[in-house]
């Protein structure tokens, strides 16, 4: 696909500022809290506090008498008003080849709870604090059974089973490459390193916790749902046809301003359905909003991968072979890409930006009595990178070889490009080799050695971490349906299915579509959330801007063509001679013109309309290289990230300012992941980080200041802007970062791995029984 030349990349590289900050810091958001209460009743989940139980009997009689209660809902009343489950994707395979199978997701829980945190009935009273306390009243018997939370003990004979019907607990596999030659190649290499690494469980940490408001609209007897969604249309599609069976257009799905999203707010959730399912069964306006516990307790999570990785090498550290074997840690339900991501999306880039033909990877995943594990900032990417970038440290110091040497003798050469990975996957393009030259100029690598000496005058530990990291992006959707209209009364609309949630798509739509038309951008508005305007495949992946936007491209030029048609008609000329320039279309040569929008006034209803649907070749594969220094203190454990540098190549960057934000964001998580952030269950299956005390996520004074370098030399090829994905690369390149320089700083004390989160703790542990040990 050709790049777009220079008058047609939309204003590229101007660093506009953003339009929704005004709105958003001066208190006129439209949140979920921020919609009026209009009589509307509050609902409210009872959960279970037992891992894995029968329900023996649910009385909520005494709830139902209490003041203002309205409504008790249990999973018994679900099932006889015939209420569906919430679907997962069926298409994979168990290891012996038969169909996986997993267990139903209702609303809420019937006969059986299998995570601690699992709605088992639902109160609607006139009161957020009435239902609480009815909630309260509502006596559950049950029968406690054995749980497992550790996917590696839940695979082995005799662990507690989620779903009998999966009698080891494995949901499905996979596997890449080929075994036989891996074999062969370790057999003869010169060197072999291999690691068990873990990508801890994480508790995505949006601002805003999940809220939903439904209601019966009395005019047209539609559902209206105002909800949290990064994907408004199958948000709507999931509620209707597999829950509420009903037919789709009978609902409206609206979504106003995200506080954060970071892929956990995707889909549909039981607490969606049930306040949906008691709008309509009561007629009445009900109301949830979901406390930071709820969050923690019923809210998807991340990560959770366990792997062995290994690398067999030459003598000159090129990588002959690549093997790993992963399990991932699905919880007890199925997200929709609870299995995609660990089947799928990891693999994808597991070779890095690295020539590595010779792999065999094997992944399963496994169920356990925890909440389920969804999308979070990169899914499947970090863990994987995470693999290759920490195996890679540890070859390098096995064989003696500078960090940078090592990745040098395998990345992928340019003269490769377009080059298909292990995974089958088609890089169009990347300067692999020069972001590291650049990255390495710019954190100033060769002044690493004074700056560790001045540490250890301090007697502190110092370390650098160096990360090459490689992100597909798409969503492996790669079209995208906009509308886009010109009104008599002088402004452009657009309908757009992606969904803000705090990444810029106002500012960035605003900005391409002013440059296109030569209008203000203060003429231009941008309408997102809302499946009557727009059902596009909304916003993951990092698709927002390369499909979304390409689609935002597409319907500027066509809103101007079909002007020119129109025009043509009004001022007697042909299209061909119709020149169109800031919102004014002349016939050449003459004087002769009408403005766009004194069309848009003589069509129906006073508006010029365009539907038009973007699509590229393929996923893009933002890249980059991550460096940072990390000092520790011996004495405490306590590690503290003290330089940061980066170099991005995200393509054309639109809106420079936006990109680096989103950079910005993605590292701070990449600290979090490396240093802090872990969802913790107890043997029971009991939550033992179900609030911010006890789940530490970064704080301002933990995160340095952040250089952010964007490279636009290998623009992407499969799409007309010439862009890459950006949002979730600071969290692909964070982690392995951050950890490869506090494994360095050890690395002197003999201390060669660790597992993250690298806590004070942990990492004082380590160096007591290194330092016992001499």
């Amino acid at each position: 696909m050709n790049i777009l030349p220079g008058n047609l990349r939309f204003g590229a590289g101007q660093s506009v500022k953003r339009l929704e900050d005004q709105r958003l810091l001066t208190g006129k958001g439209q949140f979920i809290d921020d919609k009026p209460e209009d009589g509307a009743l509050w609902l409210t989940i009872l959960r279970s506090p037992h891992a894995h139980a029968k329900i023996l009997s649910i009385d909520s009689s005494a709830a139902a008498g209490m003041p203002g209660v309205t409504a008790v809902f249990t999973g018994a009343d679900l099932v006889r008003d015939d209420i569906g489950t919430i679907p997962t994707l069926l298409i994979f395979k168990r290891p012996d080849g038969a169909p996986m199978t997993v267990p139903p997701r209702r609303l809420l829980a019937h006969e059986m709870v299998r995570f601690v945190g699992e709605a088992v009935a639902a109160v609607v009273a006139t009161s957020r604090l009435s239902a609480q306390n009815a909630a309260e009243a509502i006596a559950v018997e049950y029968e406690v059974l054995p749980a497992v939370v550790d996917p590696i003990e839940a695979t082995k004979p005799g662990a507690p089973l989620v779903w009998p019907d999966a009698p080891d607990n494995i949901v499905a596999a996979m596997s890449y490459g080929d075994a036989a030659k891996v074999d062969e190649a370790f057999a003869n290499a010169a060197h072999r390193v291999s690691l068990d690494l873990v990508s801890q469980r994480l508790a995505p940490s949006a601002l805003e916790p999940r809220s939903t408001i439904a209601e019966v609209e009395k005019k047209t007897g539609r559902l209206l749902l105002h909800v949290q969604s990064q994907t408004p249309a199958s948000t709507r599609d999931l509620l209707a046809e597999s829950i509420l069976k009903r037919p789709k257009e009978s609902v409206r799905v609206l979504v106003g301003d995200i506080g954060g999203g970071f892929g956990q707010k995707t889909s549909l959730y039981p607490e969606d359905g049930i306040v949906a399912y008691a709008a309509v069964k009561l007629n009445r306006k009900i109301r949830w909003r979901g406390e930071r516990t709820d969050e923690f307790l019923g809210g998807t999570h991340g990560r959770d991968l366990t792997s062995t990785a290994e690398f067999a090498l030459n003598e000159k550290g090129r990588v002959l072979a690549y093997r790993v074997r992963s399990v991932g840690a699905t919880g007890a339900y199925m997200s929709g890409t609870a299995n995609v991501i660990p089947l799928v999306l990891g693999p994808y880039v597991q070779t890095g930006v690295y020539d590595l033909p010779l792999v065999h990877f094997e992944v399963k995943t496994v169920m356990t009595h925890t909440a389920p594990v969804g999308a979070y900032r990169g899914a499947g990417r970090p863990e994987a990178v995470f693999i290759v970038e920490r195996l890679l440290d540890a070859a390098a110091r096995q064989i003696g070889m500078d960090p940078r040497a090592i990745r040098k003798a395998n990345y992928i050469k340019p003269a490769q490009l377009p080059y298909t990975n292990a995974a089958g996957q088609v890089y169009d393009s990347g300067a692999f080799a020069h972001m590291l030259e650049r990255a390495s100029k710019l954190a100033d690598w060769d002044g690493f050695a004074a700056r560790k000496r001045e540490a250890r005058k301090k007697g502190l530990l110092y370390g650098r971490g160096l990360t090459s990291y490689i992100e597909w992006t798409g969503g492996r959707v790669h079209n995208e349906k906009v509308a886009l209209h010109a009104t008599s009364q002088g402004r452009v609309i657009l309908h757009s299915g992606t969904m803000a949630m705090g990444q810029g798509l106002q500012t960035t739509y605003t900005q391409m579509i002013s440059d296109t038309l030569g209008l203000p951008m203060d003429r231009i508005d941008v309408v997102q959330g809302d499946t009557d305007l727009a059902t596009g495949f909304g916003s993951v992946g990092s698709r927002s801007l390369f499909v979304g936007g390409t689609a935002v491209a597409v319907s500027s030029n066509d809103l101007i063509n079909k002007a020119r048609e129109k025009a043509s008609n009004l001022l007697e000329a042909s299209a061909g001679d119709i020149d169109y320039r800031d919102g004014w279309l002349t016939v050449v040569g003459t004087d002769r013109r009408i403005s766009l929008f004194e069309i848009a006034g003589k069509e129906d209803g006073a508006k010029l309309s365009v539907d038009s649907e973007g699509e590229v070749d393929g996923p893009s594969w933002p890249n980059g290289t991550h460096i940072c220094e990390v000092e520790i203190d011996p004495e405490t454990g306590i590690s503290r990230v003290v330089r940061y540098t980066t170099v991005d190549d995200v393509g054309v960057a639109v809106n420079p300012m936006l990109v680096t934000g989103q950079v910005h964001g993605g590292v701070a998580q990449g600290i979090g992941q490396a240093l802090y952030e872990g969802v913790a269950y107890d043997g029971d299956g009991q939550l033992l980080t179900a609030t911010f005390q006890d789940y530490c996520v970064p704080r301002a004074s933990d995160v340095p200041p952040i250089s952010v370098t964007l490279d636009d030399s290998a623009p992407c090829r499969t799409n007309p802007l010439g862009a890459k994905g950006c949002g979730e690369s600071g969290a692909i390149g964070g982690p392995p970062c951050v950890t490869n320089g506090v494994m360095d700083a050890l690395f002197e004390l003999g201390i060669a791995q660790l597992n993250t989160p690298l806590t004070p703790q942990k990492i004082w542990q380590a160096i007591r029984d290194a330092r016992a040990a001499v």
